[in-house]
């Protein structure tokens, strides 16, 4: 199952933990992890590139992915962040409504 943990203090997401596997299907054809990949790494370059933050990015090949964001940015870029980095939320969201077996969302302060 591929696990993902928002943290969320005062309406601000400030990271996200993205660990595990889904196992909907074989290793090159599993749509839920293709699918959970594409929007997190797609919504992180955009927020690079439309931004120009750069965030904290952890990475492993076991399925692993945290990526923090500063907290001393300033108010317009931050609700650019926010947006993005909610945006990608809503895609994952819509993941689990159908795969909720192979993934989960959840938010912690």
């Amino acid at each position: 199952m591929i696990l993902v943990t928002v943290k969320e203090t005062s309406n601000r997401i400030s990271s996200f933990e993205m660990s595990g596997h889904a196992d909907y299907a074989e290793h090159g054809q599993d749509l839920v992890c293709a699918g959970a990949s594409a929007v997190s790494f797609g919504a992180v370059n955009a927020i690079m590139e439309l931004t120009g933050i750069e965030p904290d990015i952890q990475q492993a090949n076991s399925g692993f992915l945290k990526v923090s964001f500063p907290n001393n940015l300033d108010e317009k870029t931050d609700q650019q962040v926010q947006l993005l980095v909610r945006s990608m939320i809503v895609s994952l969201k819509t993941i689990e409504q159908d795969y909720e077996e192979y993934i989960k969302i959840t938010f912690t302060a």
